[in-house]
């Protein structure tokens, strides 16, 4: 069966937020990202594969040549298979262990590299402000390497979200207590702010104490350290 004019105009359009909104349908890549999914609670929309075995027991399945697959594909090299989820509905936040919120985390390397660190860390809840980048954007699906499926994420005003919080809030600064000598809670929100601009100030008004990965370099001229970076080392800590 080859790829149709409509399958084709979905797929391309499901690169743009609004459209993957309006259909409530995002992409999944490669062999093991789209296992992943096919494994998990998500619901398949549609299949397309070129390996005629690998997938013949599912029923949603659309076979299409190589050349085919590189037309709707967002990699540079195609890995075999491209699926099409639904978009799950929010679940209820949680109010208890430990939770990451992020502020405006824009690029999709980022957040994917995140997701996965909360899947590691085993963080199964993340916050993301509204202007966050889209978790169903394809380059944080391949980036988050299945991980989406074990992390619920959830889309909401920061600022609201924190004053109906309880739990001690903590922000990633510069100028924070040192992180290797801090005692940690167990139940505690984590937020991570913005690639360039850090943690907006209306959001650190809100948060309870500050903490800082300490520089150990001679020179100490490092800026400042990737927020994926960063918040490996932080989950690290609070987990220890």
């Amino acid at each position: 069966m080859s790829l149709s004019k409509n399958q084709l105009k979905l797929i391309t359009s499901l690169q743009q937020k609004k459209y993957r909104t309006n259909y409530n349908l995002f992409i999944a890549e490669g062999t093991k990202v789209v296992n992943e999914f096919l494994n998990s609670n998500f619901e398949l929309e549609q299949l397309f594969c070129v390996d005629k075995l690998a997938y013949q027991n599912i029923d949603k399945a659309v076979i299409i040549s190589e050349v085919e697959l590189k037309k709707i594909s967002t990699l540079k090299t195609p890995n075999n298979v491209l699926g099409i989820f639904k978009i799950p509905l929010n679940e209820s936040i949680k109010k208890e262990g430990l939770i990451v919120a992020l502020d405006e985390i824009n690029d999709p390397g980022n957040l994917g590299t995140i997701i996965r660190l909360c899947d590691w860390f085993g963080v199964d809840q993340l916050i993301c402000s509204k202007n966050t980048v889209d978790c169903y954007n394809s380059k944080v699906v391949q980036a988050s390497m299945g991980s989406l499926t074990r992390v619920t994420i959830v889309y909401m005003d920061l600022e609201t979200y924190l004053q109906n919080m309880e739990l001690p809030k903590y922000a990633s600064l510069m100028e924070g207590e040192n992180v290797y000598k801090s005692s940690l809670p167990k139940d505690a929100i984590l937020v991570m702010g913005n690639e360039a601009n850090g943690i907006s100030k209306s959001i650190l008004k809100l948060l309870t104490k500050t903490i800082s990965i300490p520089r150990f370099g001679d020179l100490q001229q490092t800026e400042s350290l990737n927020v994926a970076t960063a918040t490996a080392i932080l989950l690290s800590e609070f987990k220890r």
